[in-house]
């Protein structure tokens, strides 16, 4: 059996045939499965045990195993910085296996995949709660500089042509900071985009978040990035960054102001930091793929059934609405098959002739 192998040069060709309405509608199947566990042929049921972590000499590795029935198998390993500084990014890589043979099928380059499945979720979980068009979004603050924030940035531009303003907040204006918004800007000629040091210009935080509609945060933070009271009503908040309960990207106050969307509930109660802090019970909490009535077909529509009431519920739960995602292996489940049948279909990719062939080694003698 062959071994197809893609690197991120063949991520970037294959990631920019995906338009971000198909983006979420692949990431809306997964999250419908997730969140409804019997299966039969409209309802695939998830298999994802929680991630296991080793700890390597300068880095976290996190493997995540999972299965989506009647979609595929996969596991990705992502290597987590550990040593303070390091701005290399996470080193991932996904490896899919074949669901008839049960062999290695194909492995994929996962960093700039990560990042473009994090986001297609984010702007799933964003489009429910505001639709584009109705949502009136002008201006985004985005906290963090790296691939999550540039695929945050990229997608919602996209969903919500009215952004027209950007201010990007990161610990210092370093190489990282003026290197995204160079590719962003020439991306985005008529988007106004603004870069802010919150370690040294906490006034102008303070100013950007409080005419922001949006904030999305996207960093390793085991602080509050801002304070609740700065955010006004009806503002969206993404928050992508924690994964462990001692990290936070806001404060108890913002969290208790709405009723929180979740990715996962099960994962969110163990590695949320900011609802653990918060108290944030997980029967309190609200998956994306309970706002979905049944797996949507992956298409550049991107046509959901929705719950309008479940909708309603999670609007009406405080005045500002909240979506935290500590990320789960059905996504990468869904986004590494899709990609793995496009680059089939496009040829894309280097092919290991018989990876998996039996070979006798016996000699005549």
């Amino acid at each position: 059996m062959a071994l197809l192998v893609l690197s991120a040069t063949h991520l970037a060709i294959l990631s920019a045939s995906f338009s971000p309405q198909l983006l979420r509608s692949i990431i809306a199947h997964a999250f419908f499965a997730l969140s409804h566990p019997h299966s039969d042929d409209t309802r695939p049921s998830v298999e994802a045990p929680h991630r296991t972590a080793l700890d390597l000499a300068c880095h976290r590795a996190l493997f995540m195993p999972a299965r989506i029935a009647n979609i595929g198998t996969a596991i990705k390993v992502v290597s987590v910085p550990s040593v303070a500084g390091d701005t290399r990014g996470l080193p991932a890589t996904t490896l899919v296996l074949d669901e008839n043979t049960g062999a290695a099928k194909a492995v994929i380059n996962a960093r700039s995949l990560t990042a473009l499945r994090t986001a297609a979720g984010s702007l799933l979980a964003t489009v429910l709660l505001h639709p584009p068009a109705t949502a009136r979004f002008t201006s985004l603050v985005a906290f963090g500089a790296g691939s999550q924030i540039r695929s945050h940035v990229t997608q919602l531009l996209a969903t919500y042509p009215s952004i027209t303003r950007i201010t990007v907040v990161n610990r210092s204006i370093n190489d990282r900071v003026t290197a995204l918004l160079g590719c962003l800007r020439a991306d985005h000629p008529t988007t106004q985009f603004t870069a802010i040091s919150s370690v040294d210009s906490l006034g102008q935080v303070e100013s950007a978040v409080r005419q922001a509609d949006c904030v999305c945060c996207a960093t390793s933070s085991t602080a509050p990035l801002f304070r609740s009271e700065w955010v006004r009503p009806r503002t969206h908040i993404i928050l992508v960054g924690s994964y462990k309960p001692e990290m936070a990207e806001v404060d108890s106050a913002l969290i208790r102001r709405a009723r929180v969307l979740v990715d996962s509930r099960s994962a969110c109660a163990l590695e949320a930091g900011e609802l653990i802090c918060a108290g944030i019970a997980p029967e309190d909490m609200v998956e994306v793929g309970e706002l979905l009535l049944r797996a949507p077909v992956h298409d550049e529509k991107c046509d959901v059934e929705i719950d309008a009431a479940r909708i309603a519920s999670v609007l009406d739960g405080g005045d500002v609405t909240i979506f935290k995602s500590v990320g789960v292996g059905a996504q990468d489940v869904a986004i590494s098959v899709a990609v793995v049948t496009r680059a089939m279909e496009m040829g894309i990719g280097t092919r290991i002739p018989d990876f998996d062939a039996s070979v006798d080694l016996r000699s005549d003698g």
